[in-house]
């Protein structure tokens, strides 16, 4: 089973402040599995660290007031091309970032406030079919796992009749 996941997520320290999102209950739970680790921001071309930025009337500002929407949409259009070339089962993101949050992001104001919606990489690989899940839904991570290889049992299943 081949898993996309936010890099921050395992580890890497490619968050706007330098730090990383480790999940060590996540890290259990992908044991053994392919691993794809991507950060749309960096691969969009932004450094680490980095101002923090937010989603506002549908474009992407630093806290300083720059306009990073164009970073951040390469960062995602790369993260579809990565998607399409590995072909995950499933990717699990970041919550609440203006690039991985998958069902809420901060609203723009820089104030912690939340507002219900995908960032711009959750968004891209939602639209184009993709099973995406925030980190903060183990459940239903721990379900779709279940179901990706009971799947794949019954195939393999299949081909060996």
């Amino acid at each position: 089973m081949r898993i996309m996941v936010s890099a921050c997520l395992i580890g890497e320290n490619c968050k706007y402040n330098g730090e990383n999102n480790k999940s060590e209950e996540l890290l259990n739970l992908i044991s053994g599995y392919e691993v794809i680790a991507v950060c749309p921001e960096v691969l969009g071309g932004l450094p680490t660290p980095r101002q923090p930025s937010e989603l506002r009337d549908g474009r992407v500002i630093s806290r300083g007031g720059q306009d990073v929407d164009a970073a951040f949409r390469l960062g995602a259009e790369k993260c579809l091309a990565i998607a399409q070339r590995e072909k995950p089962e499933l990717i699990i993101l970041q919550s609440r970032s203006p690039s991985c949050g998958v069902k809420q992001r901060y609203d723009g104001s820089f104030s912690g406030r939340l507002e219900t919606g995908a960032g711009v990489t959750a968004e891209l690989l939602l639209r184009h079919g993709y099973s995406v899940l925030d980190i903060g839904d183990k459940e239903q991570i721990r379900a779709k796992m279940r179901e990706v290889q009971e799947r794949k049992r019954a195939s393999d299943t299949m081909r060996s009749i």
